[in-house]
């Protein structure tokens, strides 16, 4: 979801602990209301939703003197309620810009896809705008505005790796991957094939539910609050991300995939970069060591299908039992080309056009 979504309600200066709170064994589930909903929906307040530092200070404003951002693109997402409409954003302390003291702030009206995409607010904020941008932890950073501080303290999974039996000897560890979704993910570059893998994290309790479908022999799960499709890997102890819904990725929501999640603040030396590079050698020249280009833009390392039903993922399957695919190209059935359609038609690497 590089566009946007998360928590702050318009009036009710977000609750202390849904910014901060680690969601763990603590406390109990936190309870949602349509009583909630729709009071956050009917209340009026002058907002100058124009004004990209009147929306900013709300925001700001808002929040508990310190939050958490989980996921591993440190994008702080949020949403509030205005004149009947849904407004979402982020504020994005991205690896880029934060040592020069500036973030990302982006907010817009969120509304069904049908509708078609509505006007971004999009700004660089830093000491320009009188915002202080201050670094006070190695993973936590201040950002203070006229009277208000709030200290953003990103999601440090440093220690996190894959199991050695989970990774294999032509694969590389790229990072951790948390996602906005709140499922855990590893990036791996498997240098021979030249392909991206996620790799559910395993070394916690997924947040998520798995389960088998008809379709892949049992080999395929489906989760169901994310609808992320995952296959069981029938050479290791493994599960790949081979799928996302489609219809979450119109909708631009949490459960879009985790390509918009790259492990920006782990990612050790030249390793990203060069890995892009090897799978897409026209980059070169082109991308710094986080995917990213001079405009901004990011490399999308989404090598996985956005799927209409459970039957459309029967292809990942079918390329894997396949006599006619070589051993040594077994993991180029779950992954689709970086490039080009993702749909439902989409075929593997690895799988002849004639088998579709």
């Amino acid at each position: 979801m590089r566009r946007s979504i998360v928590s702050v309600c318009a009036f009710s200066a977000l609750t202390a602990a849904s910014a901060s709170a680690v969601a763990e064994d603590a406390a109990p589930p936190r309870l949602h209301t349509n009583e909630r909903y729709v009071e956050d929906v009917i209340v009026k307040f002058d907002l100058a939703i124009d004004d990209p530092m009147a929306v900013f200070t709300y925001v700001l404003n808002s929040l508990p003197a310190r939050v958490k951002v989980y996921p591993t693109e440190n994008h702080y997402y949020f949403w509030f309620f205005h004149g009947g409409a849904r407004y979402a954003g982020n504020i994005k302390i991205d690896a880029r810009l934060r040592e020069q003291g500036n973030f990302r702030f982006v907010y817009y009206v969120d509304q069904p896809s049908w509708l078609g995409l509505t006007h971004d607010y999009e700004v660089i904020l830093g000491a320009a705008r009188g915002v202080r941008v201050e670094k006070v932890e190695p993973l936590a950073y201040r950002l203070t505005y006229k009277n208000k501080s709030v200290v953003f303290t990103l999601n440090d999974l440093s220690r996190v790796h894959p199991p050695a039996q989970a990774i294999r000897p032509d694969e590389q560890f790229i990072g951790p991957v948390f996602d906005e979704s709140g499922v855990r993910f590893f990036l791996l570059f498997n240098a021979r094939l030249k392909i991206f893998l996620y790799i559910l994290d395993e070394t916690v309790t997924p947040a998520d539910t798995f389960i088998s479908t008809t379709v892949g022999d049992s080999h395929i799960l489906i989760g169901r609050r994310t609808g992320f499709a995952l296959y069981r890997d029938g050479h290791r102890n493994r599960k790949m991300l081979i799928g996302v819904s489609g219809a979450n990725v119109s909708e631009n929501n949490y459960f879009d995939g985790p390509s918009d999640q790259m492990p920006d603040n782990f990612i050790v030396d030249d390793t990203f970069r060069q890995a892009i590079l090897a799978a897409e050698p026209g980059f070169k020249g082109e991308i710094d060591r986080y995917g990213a280009l001079a405009d901004g833009a990011r490399f999308v390392a989404a090598p996985y299908m956005q799927y209409h039903r459970p039957a459309d993922l029967a292809i990942f399957h079918r390329c894997a039992v396949s006599p006619r695919v070589p051993a040594a190209q077994y993991y180029r059935c779950f992954v689709l080309p970086l490039e080009g359609d993702h749909g439902p038609t989409a075929r593997p690497l690895a799988m002849p056009h004639k088998q579709r």
